[in-house]
């Protein structure tokens, strides 16, 4: 089960992600993500500490998430991903266009 929860929207939108979040539920992701991005636009984090598994939907999703912030002039940062998680965007070269920390 996935959980997106947002968790402070002061300077930036900091959104918590929890559990699994594949192609079964990646939609759901983004579609929480864009409203709370319409409703205040403003830079985006996402904290995985809690994140224990993505697909590659789900990359594709955050890519989709990082076409619409820059698109509006803003940009994300992912932090606090777990090694397993982190793999998968290393795989497909997704730091060189993604912000990451630990």
């Amino acid at each position: 089960m996935q959980q997106v929860k947002l968790v402070s929207a002061d300077e930036r939108l900091i959104f918590s992600l929890s559990g699994e979040i594949d192609s079964a539920t990646s939609e759901d992701f983004y579609a929480q993500v864009a409203a709370a991005y319409e409703h205040d636009k403003k830079d985006v984090t996402f904290d995985c500490a809690a994140l224990t598994f993505i697909d590659s939907t789900t990359l594709g999703t955050f890519v989709k998430i990082l076409k619409m912030l820059r698109a509006g002039g803003n940009d994300m940062v992912i932090e606090k991903m777990r090694p397993n998680v982190k793999k998968l965007f290393d795989i497909c070269a997704l730091d060189t266009i993604m912000e990451f920390r630990s």
